[in-house]
C-alpha cells in the first residue's frame, strides 16, 4: 500500500485521488477569476468535496504562459483566508506556491501539502518545508518560467529529462531529511512542452514511475486538449480533460487535478467497477 504523508493526513494511494482546483485569481486562464474572492473560494471549496475531491489545491498566483508574477503580500491576502477555512473541511489541503514564506504561513494555518511548480528551487523554499515534521510536497517539472516557457519550450524527447530532474530534486530532499513517503512528482504537462511532447509524457508515464515515487498529473483543461480537439475555449475542455485523467490513472497516476471534479469522479467510479470485475476470480466454464 502506497501512502503520502502528509501534516494532517496519510493520504491512501492505493485507489487514486482527485485533487480539485481552487484558483483565488482574477485571471486564472481556465475559469476567468470565477472565484477570485475569498467567500467565493471558499464556496468553492465547499463544493467540491461534496463532489467527491479528496484533495483541495488552492493558488494565489496563475501558472499559465506569460503570467506576470504576483507579489508575496497580494499572494497572501488571496490564499492565507481561504486556507484558513478550507482546513476545516476534512479533507487534505495544499497549497500551490513557490514562495517560501506563503508555505510557512500556509502550514502554520494547517494546509497539509505544498504544490510548487519550481519543484522546491527557489531559494529558501526546501527548508522551508524540510523543516515542517510532516507536511506532504509535489516537485513538478517545469522548463523555464511561466513568462517564457512556452516560448522557447523543450527539444527532442523530453522524458529522459523530466525523469532526471525529478529523481534529482526528490533526492535534494531526502538529503535533508525529508522523508520518502512525503514526496509526490508532477511531470509538469503544459510547462514548457510541446503539445507532441505533453503526449509523450501521458503514452510513456510508466517510465516517469521508475523513480519510485507517486504521480501527481494535471491534464485539466490545458491547451494541448484544445490543440487536438479544435476547442479554442478552456472551459469547454470537459470531455478531453475527463479523458486524459482517466487515461492517466491507467497509466500508473495516483493524483489527478481537476477543475471538474463531479465528472471526473464519476469516470473513475466507473473505472473502479471495471477493475473489480477485471481482478475478480473467473468462474469456470461449464
Amino acid at each position: 500500500m502506497t501512502i503520502w504523508r502528509t501534516a494532517r493526513f496519510a493520504i491512501d494511494l492505493a485507489e487514486p485521488r482527485v485533487m480539485g482546483i481552487v484558483n483565488v485569481t482574477p485571471d486564472s486562464f481556465s475559469d476567468g477569476g470565477a472565484h477570485a474572492s475569498t467567500e467565493a473560494a471558499v464556496q468553492h471549496c465547499a463544493r467540491l468535496v461534496e463532489e467527491g475531491a479528496d484533495i483541495l489545491d488552492i493558488g494565489g498566483e496563475s501558472t499559465r504562459p506569460g503570467s506576470p508574477a504576483v507579489p508575496l503580500a497580494q499572494e497572501r491576502e488571496r490564499v492565507l483566508p481561504v486556507v484558513r477555512e478550507a482546513v476545516k473541511l476534512g479533507v487534505p489541503v495544499s497549497v500551490d506556491t513557490y514562495k517560501p514564506e506563503l508555505m510557512r504561513a500556509a502550514l502554520e494555518l494547517g494546509a497539509d501539502i505544498v504544490n510548487d511548480v519550481w519543484a522546491l528551487r527557489r531559494p529558501g523554499a526546501r527548508e522551508a518545508v524540510a523543516a515542517h515534521p510532516s507536511c506532504g510536497m509535489c516537485l513538478m517539472h517545469m522548463h523555464r518560467d511561466p513568462q517564457t516557457m512556452q516560448t522557447a519550450p523543450m527539444e527532442g524527447d523530453v522524458l529522459p529529462e523530466v525523469c532526471d530532474f525529478l529523481a534529482r530534486h526528490a533526492h535534494e530532499l531526502l538529503a535533508l531529511g525529508v522523508g520518502s513517503d512525503r514526496i509526490v512528482l508532477d511531470p509538469g504537462i503544459g510547462f514548457g512542452k510541446t503539445v507532441a511532447q505533453n503526449f509523450a509524457l501521458l503514452a510513456r508515464q510508466q517510465e516517469l514511475l521508475a523513480a519510485g515515487w507517486p504521480l501527481l498529473v494535471g491534464w485539466s483543461r490545458k491547451s494541448s486538449l484544445g490543440a487536438v480537439t479544435g476547442i479554442d475555449l478552456a472551459a469547454q475542455r470537459l470531455i478531453p480533460s475527463v479523458t486524459a485523467a482517466l487515461l492517466a490513472v491507467e497509466r500508473g497516476a495516483s493524483v489527478v487535478r481537476v477543475h471538474d471534479v463531479r465528472q471526473t469522479v464519476a469516470a473513475l467510479t466507473v473505472w473502479r467497477a471495471m477493475k473489480r470485475e477485471q481482478q475478480a476470480p473467473q468462474e469456470p466454464r461449464p
